[in-house]
């Protein structure tokens, strides 16, 4: 006992003579290796790999795949949980004791190391709401407070919103992993673009902003690609939806462009998904690209109570009863207005019998008191419908179960199952 307790108190000494001597986090999880005599990875909270300890390419694979035999520890520093620890012990678990003790010691340097970078990121994401919610008007500010997180805006920028959705478990940090995998590709296409979080916006908890220099719309659509790019390649079992706005030659015009953006991304997430096998997909959509949508943005940015009282009075109450019943009426209120009141077209876009297409437009003219059948009605519930995109609300999605259904079901992906 006394013998492993001298081998314990040496190896822990290894590893704090490595953080005492600022050698870096690669040495210390060296050192930590030797004392759990494990093998490790060491990951930060944006699953980015800071440091690995492996006797083998094949053993470090096996680690980074969470292979039969890896523990996953937390790195925590008080209540914030700064990054995972991947261990492989190659003759059998490590003590418990001394495992504990070595995640601390890891802890504390990870965040130590890592504290500044996140008192930046903490500063472009304040920086960005700050621009993006009005909060900051006046020019020469946005100039001062956008140099101070290391951005041009002066030579043109625009705004790019990246909203995401997870259709499968997700860890707990998969915000912040969205947020580093889009400022990656950002500055990879646009160097000097910065990103954060909105944590201000509703209900938009996936929602990430990025500001990149851009001289025109060419530049911007590059940066918005390349995001869509990262983030389809590198985050599975998630929805995308990738808005950007026109360029701003006047930093007094990004509260503008940060509003086409976020129509952008409102209008390519209410477009019709696919399979869940074609889930994983990124829907790019530039403002100039939304149509009538733009038409809209004023209310949005001037009046949104406006804008919301319109949906409220026509399109809501299909949203409710979809919801609530899980029935289809806002999906086939769409598509009969896109096939230009086709019941026939509608009903063979929906994969469904005309009868049922009549049947949902009956319960749509109850429900709202507008008849698909007037003029007058099919532009308010076109209106209605376009509100509800701008406002970044999503029609539900579940299995229609209304009477003329056939067999009870009508298939979500747009073909038969």
């Amino acid at each position: 006992m006394e013998t492993e307790a001298a081998l314990d108190l040496e190896a822990l000494g290894a590893i704090t003579d490595a953080v005492e001597s600022g050698q870096g986090l690669p040495d210390v999880v060296r050192a930590a290796a030797r004392a759990l005599d494990a093998s490790l990875v060491l990951i930060d909270r944006s699953s980015a790999v800071l440091a690995v300890a492996a006797r083998s390419s094949a053993d470090e694979r096996a680690l980074m795949a969470d292979a039969a035999g890896v523990g996953t520890h937390e790195l925590r520093v008080g209540d914030a949980t700064v990054g995972r620890l991947r261990v492989r012990g190659r003759g059998g678990d490590p003590a418990p004791a001394l495992l504990r003790l070595v995640t601390t010691l890891i802890a504390s340097e990870v965040e130590r190391v890592r504290a500044p970078e996140r008192a930046s990121e903490a500063a472009q994401e304040s920086f960005l709401r700050a621009v993006l919610h009005r909060t900051v008007t006046d020019r020469g500010d946005i100039v001062a407070r956008a140099s101070e997180v290391g951005v041009d805006v002066e030579g043109g920028a625009a705004v790019v919103v990246v909203r995401a959705h997870h259709f499968a478990p997700a860890e707990d940090d998969w915000r912040r992993r969205v947020l580093a995998a889009a400022e990656r590709a950002a500055r990879a296409a646009a160097p000097g673009s910065i990103a954060g979080i909105d944590e201000v916006a509703e209900n938009t908890a996936g929602q990430v902003l990025v500001l990149t220099p851009a001289a025109d719309d060419r530049e911007s659509r590059r940066t918005a690609d390349a995001i869509a790019r990262e983030l389809q390649a590198t985050l599975h079992g998630f929805t995308f939806a990738v808005g950007y706005s026109r360029v701003a030659t006047d930093p007094a015009d990004l509260y503008r462009a940060g509003n086409e953006a976020l129509l952008a991304a409102n209008v390519a997430e209410g477009r019709p998904a696919g399979d869940e096998a074609d889930a994983e997909v990124a829907e790019v959509l530039a403002f100039e690209a939304t149509g009538a949508y733009r038409l809209l943005l004023p209310a949005m940015s001037e009046d949104p109570g406006e804008l919301q009282r319109f949906y409220a009075e026509t399109v809501e109450p299909l949203v409710a009863y979809d919801d609530q019943y899980e029935t289809d009426l806002v999906q086939t209120l769409e598509t009969f207005l896109e096939c230009d009141g086709n019941v026939a077209n509608t009903a063979s876009r929906l994969f469904t019998h005309r009868h049922t297409v009549r049947y949902r437009l009956e319960r749509v003219r109850d429900l709202s008191g507008l008849d698909v059948a007037s003029t007058d009605g099919r532009e308010k519930l076109g209106l209605g419908l376009k509100a509800m995109r701008v406002l970044g609300i999503a029609a539900p999605r579940g299995p229609a179960t209304e009477r003329g259904a056939r067999g009870g079901r009508v298939p979500r992906s747009g073909k038969e199952r």
